[in-house]
């Protein structure tokens, strides 16, 4: 893993769909190979399992960020969902600060990645029934790869950065 200039991840980097029950994850290398689905998560938002689960997953190789889906409306303002994301991205990057991790937590635009990953899902031939199993981890192969060519084409680090060691989100 490394970084250029522009704080660009070139590394392992790991895309998060987080919904009201589930929470997908995804995992690329690089902008040049498709992101691959990894889990889908029980959503625990008493017990914050899920992140734990997310960072038992991440102990095994070196991530460098972790893009959390940002649910904002068509017309980029926050939705219901809006903070539910932005608290879950505060939780897991004070856990990761706390276990000494230099993983960033990155806070991405996620407009349409649920509809996204239901078409390219539906045009594989699931029907809507069948894909409930898989929608969350597309979705975040869908977060993910939107914020790896976002900073390739941009050429600098992309989203809002999550600082784990503050208070404020």
């Amino acid at each position: 893993m490394s970084v250029d200039e522009q704080g660009v991840a070139t590394g392992i980097c790991y895309g998060v769909d987080v919904g009201a029950a589930r929470v997908g994850v995804a995992r690329s290398v690089s902008t040049l190979l498709p992101a691959m689905p990894v889990a889908t998560l029980t959503r625990d938002p008493e017990g914050n399992t899920d992140i734990h689960q997310l960072v038992q997953l991440m102990d095994e190789e070196t991530v460098h960020t972790v893009f959390v889906g940002l649910p904002l409306n068509l017309r980029g303002a926050d939705t219901p969902s809006t903070q539910a994301a932005r608290d879950w991205a505060g939780l897991l990057a004070k856990t990761l600060a706390a276990t000494g991790s230099a993983t960033l937590v990155r806070l991405v635009d996620e407009r349409l990645s649920t509809v996204g990953a239901s078409q390219k899902l539906q045009q594989a031939g699931r029907s809507a029934k069948k894909q409930r199993a898989v929608i969350d981890q597309q979705a975040a192969i869908e977060i993910l790869q939107q914020a790896l060519h976002m900073q390739e084409s941009l050429q600098r680090a992309v989203g809002e950065l999550v600082d784990g060691r503050t208070e404020g989100h």
